[in-house]
Parts: C-alpha cells; sequence; structure tokens
C-alpha cells in the first residue's frame, strides 16, 4: 500500500511499535508527535524488527499457478522449517528475480507468530486504531535505492544497532538477499559492558557515554571496554560476512553502512573500516526531507520514504492485521441501502420520466423533418461535385504513379551510396565498443564474424572467460546499456576442461 493508492491520506504517521514513538510527515516535513490520535487522512506505517520474525529462501516449481502460490509457500515452510502445526503462522514472501533455474521461482518468506504481532502492537492500536503498513525492518532499505539514494550496484551490507535489537541486512544488486538479527542491542551491549569492565552500572550512564563520549578524546575509565565491546560486535559481523560470501558465492563486500538509533558520537564507520579492512560508512542518508528534530532515527526516515513511493518500486510484503473497513459502499449492507434508495428513486421517476421522453420524441421528430429538406438539397449540389472531383482524381492518380517511379529510383540509389558511407564506419565503431565492453568484465574475443541476410545485419563474437558469471553479467550490461540500438542473443555457456575456460558465441543483432 501506498499514498498513490490511498488518496485520503495526506499525511503519514510512522510507528516505533518497541520505544512507542510516532513522527507525523506531511509535505516533506517529518516531526516528531507525542499525542498521536486516530484520523482518516492519515497513512500508518509501522514495522518488524528482525528478530521477531523467520525468514528464508524457498523454491517452487515453475508449474503452480499463481492462485496456488501462496499456499504452495505455506506448505513448504512448514515441511522445511518444521514449523508448529499448531500454529497458524503469518507468512509473507518476496520473489527472487535473474535466478538461472528455469525449474523453480524461489523466494524470500518472513514468517511470525501472530500472537507476537498482536503483543507488539495491542497498545499502539488502541491510540491510533488502525495500521496501514507493518513490514518487516530489512525491506525498507528497499527505498534508498529505489529513491536513488544510493544508485550504484554491487553488494551493499547495512547494520544498524537498536534499544532492543540490531540487525544486518545485505542488498545485492539492490534486491534484498540476506538478514540476521544480532546480539548486539544496546540493552544487549550494556549487559556485555557489565561483565567486561566486572561491576554492574546503569544503563543510563552507560547510553550517556555513548552519546556524549568520542572513544578517540575520552580520557575514561570506560573507555578500555568499550573498545573491547565494539571489537567484538565488529568479530562478529566479520563471522556473519564469511559465511555470507560463501553460502551466496560473493566475492567481496563492496559497501558497509553502520549507524544506530541513538546519536553516538564515536564514529563505528571509522572503527569498523580499521578492523576489518572493508569500505565502510555512516548509515545516515539524506531523503530530501526535512526533519525538525536534530536527529532522527533512520527507520522513521525510511517508513516515510518507502510508503510514499509507486508500489512497483516496493516489496509488496505486509503483515498488519489492523486494517481499514472498506468503504460504506463496498461493504454488504452498504450495497443493500444503496440497492433501496436507487430502487425508490426508480419507482417514483418513473411516470415523470415517461411523459418528458414522449415530449421530446414528438419534438425531435419536427426537428428532423425540417433538418431532412434542407440535407437533401445540399445532397444534390454535392454529387455534382464529387463527379467532378473524381475526374481530376484520376488524373493526379496517373500523375502520382508517375512521380512515385521517379522517386523509388532516386531512393534506391541514395540508400546504396548511404551504405557505403556509413554502415560500415558504424560497424568498425560497433566492433572497438564491444572490445572496450568486453575488458571491462574480463571476458576475452577469439573470433567474430560479420553476416547480412534478408536484410539483418549480425555480428558474432566467440567469448571466453574465466569466470561464466563475468559472461552472464556482460550481456546483462549490454542488454541495458544498447537497449534499443542492439539486441544480444546468448544460447549457452560451456566449459572448456583443456583449458579451464567458460566459452559462448554472443550474437549481436543491429536494430
Amino acid at each position: 500500500m501506498s499514498k498513490s493508492e490511498q488518496s485520503p491520506f495526506s499525511s503519514t504517521l510512522s510507528v516505533n511499535p518497541y520505544k512507542e514513538t510516532y513522527y507525523s510527515g506531511v509535505s516533506n516535513v517529518i516531526t516528531k508527535n507525542t499525542s498521536p490520535e486516530y484520523s482518516k487522512e492519515q497513512l500508518v506505517v509501522s514495522y518488524l524488527n528482525a528478530k521477531d520474525f523467520i525468514t528464508s529462501q524457498i523454491a517452487i516449481s515453475q508449474h503452480i499457478p499463481e492462485e496456488d502460490l501462496k499456499d504452495a509457500l505455506s506448505n513448504k515452510a512448514y515441511d522445511e522449517l518444521a514449523l508448529d502445526l499448531a500454529v497458524a503462522y503469518r507468512i509473507q514472501y518476496v520473489e527472487i528475480f535473474n535466478n538461472l533455474d528455469k525449474e523453480n521461482r524461489y523466494f524470500h518468506i518472513f514468517i511470525i507468530d501472530p500472537l507476537d504481532i498482536t503483543n507488539t502492537f495491542s497498545s499502539i492500536v488502541e491510540k491510533i486504531k488502525y495500521l496501514d503498513v507493518i513490514i518487516p525492518v530489512p525491506l525498507l532499505i528497499k527505498s534508498l535505492y529505489a529513491k536513488e539514494i544510493i544508485d550504484d550496484s554491487g553488494v551493499h551490507c547495512y547494520i544498524y544497532l537498536q534499544e532492543n535489537d540490531a540487525f544486518l541486512t545485505v542488498y545485492s544488486e539492490k534486491e534484498f538477499l540476506y538478514t540476521k538479527s544480532i546480539k548486539f542491542s544496546f540493552i544487549d551491549m550494556h549487559e556485555r559492558f557489565c561483565e567486561l569492565y566486572g561491576e554492574r552500572i546503569d544503563y543510563n550512564d552507560f547510553i550517556n557515554f555513548v552519546t556524549t563520549e568520542n572513544l578517540k578524546e575520552s580520557q575514561s575509565e570506560y573507555k578500555t571496554y568499550f573498545i573491547k565491546l565494539y571489537k567484538e560486535l565488529f568479530a562478529n559481523i566479520n563471522d556473519i560476512l564469511t559465511y555470507i560470501k560463501r553460502a551466496f558465492d560473493i566475492d567481496k563486500i563492496d559497501q558497509i553502512y553502520i549507524g544506530s538509533q541513538i546519536d553516538t558520537v564515536t564514529q563505528l564507520d571509522e572503527i569498523l573500516e580499521a578492523e576489518l579492512h572493508l569500505k565502510a560508512a555512516e548509515f545516515n542518508f539524506d531523503y530530501g526531507i526535512e526533519e525538525s528534530d536534530t536527529f532522527v532515527d533512520q527507520l522513521h526516515a525510511m517508513m516515510y520514504t518507502y510508503v510514499n513511493l509507486p508500489p512497483e518500486e516496493t516489496y509488496r510484503c505486509n503483515f498488519t492485521e489492523y486494517k481499514r473497513p472498506p468503504k460504506f459502499i463496498n461493504r454488504e449492507s452498504g450495497r443493500l441501502i444503496a440497492i433501496i434508495a436507487a430502487s425508490l428513486i426508480l419507482a417514483f421517476a418513473y411516470p415523470i420520466t415517461y411523459w418528458i421522453l414522449t415530449y421530446v420524441q414528438e419534438l425531435q421528430q419536427d426537428l428532423l423533418q425540417q433538418e431532412y429538406k434542407e440535407i437533401h438539397n445540399i445532397k444534390i449540389t454535392q454529387e455534382a461535385t464529387i463527379k467532378n472531383r473524381l475526374a481530376d482524381k484520376e488524373k493526379s492518380i496517373k500523375l502520382l504513379k508517375k512521380e512515385e517511379i521517379d522517386y523509388n529510383k532516386k531512393r534506391q540509389t541514395l540508400q546504396k551510396i548511404r551504405k557505403v558511407k556509413v554502415d560500415y564506419p558504424m560497424k568498425a565503431k560497433l566492433l572497438a565498443t564491444l572490445h572496450k565492453e568486453l575488458a571491462k568484465f574480463g571476458v576475452r574475443t577469439t573470433r567474430s564474424t560479420y553476416t547480412e541476410k534478408d536484410n539483418s545485419q549480425v555480428l558474432t563474437i566467440d567469448l571466453a572467460s574465466r569466470k561464466d558469471r563475468s559472461i552472464t553479467r556482460l550481456v546483462e550490461h549490454l542488454t541495458q546499456q544498447y537497449e534499443g540500438k542492439y539486441t544480444f542473443n546468448l544460447e549457452e555457456i560451456k566449459h572448456d576442461s583443456s583449458t579451464k575456460m567458460y566459452l559462448a558465441e554472443l550474437k549481436v543483432k543491429l536494430l
């Protein structure tokens, strides 16, 4: 659901159900709302923490009809994940596209116990009655790509620390890939800090240090133990990233974004970059909205951005159980009342309508008779004119045929000239362009041929690469980059065991 679908919504209310904080968004301005109330004109959005749901990947046969897809995914989830059959879990899913398996469809599934939803949102619903959207928190990150806040591709890792949870999410080529809750919420970190320090300190003192002290400059006795705590955090992150790269066959993590629900003085991205030797930055983005507070939780900003995007640019994964009732006319009782009212209006309107229609028909008949006389006179005049025009037309047709013959002769001559002067240099330019693209993806060419048949110009290039992925990425890039200029066809990729190379034949058709 998005605001674009629900025109009555003039504002957005984003909800953090775990801390019960609210932000209202109107006309690209978001402000903290300390006393939220129900309003039929506001769209309400909230999220589920990563630790509250189960997520996994499931494969389903391509032959399953769309209307049976949800049941098939649910049955397979219960079987593969050994879910408790006594619980009617809520299951939502997001399809994974661009996979090479032609027999199956793949989905990310998100599973939650309905009781957890009730426990999390019951106090929220008492205040605002309805929740239009409840989305798993890692899917909110899709808004960063949809709004082109992050416009580069690759593998990106997002780490966000909250008071009662912390999650790590990976997106590959701007699509959701993996998420995991990690035991480094601020509550968890406080407990671990007390263990390292050997003495229990107040939670507020712990948070105060995080929000006011910079580890680079601090002289506090807590500094050493915070450094140990952060090292444990980054070691845990490194283990998860190692697993992800192995499980999903990823060469490297291109960028890590790390941030927190609390405004920290210490630059966590700098520590992470030094510890893991990976490119890192703050989880703090410019959403193009005005924020009334000096620090706004990134999740509130992403929720506002997410629901204001077109539906096709976001993931349709909504766990809400608190939907608004349908409009009056869409309810059964509303339809019945509307039918009764319409019947009464028709019953009283029929006699009057019959008298009016009779009078109108008589008046219309008189007007048509007068109009017929006028049109008949015009008809006689126009018939004579048409006869003269037909004679002129026959002469013009003969002259036109002669001019067409002369035109076609000149056109054929110009086409031959153009083919010599333009087409052949264009072929050379195409070869140069394609060889540059091959070099970017580490793909070599062993042979190229050019053929023309039935006005079709085809350039065939034999490709060779150490990795089959390099060839598939090259073809995806060429298809997107030169759409409308050329068509690319690659039927299969073969592996040559003697040279340990992947070979393929790419056909480029000039449009």
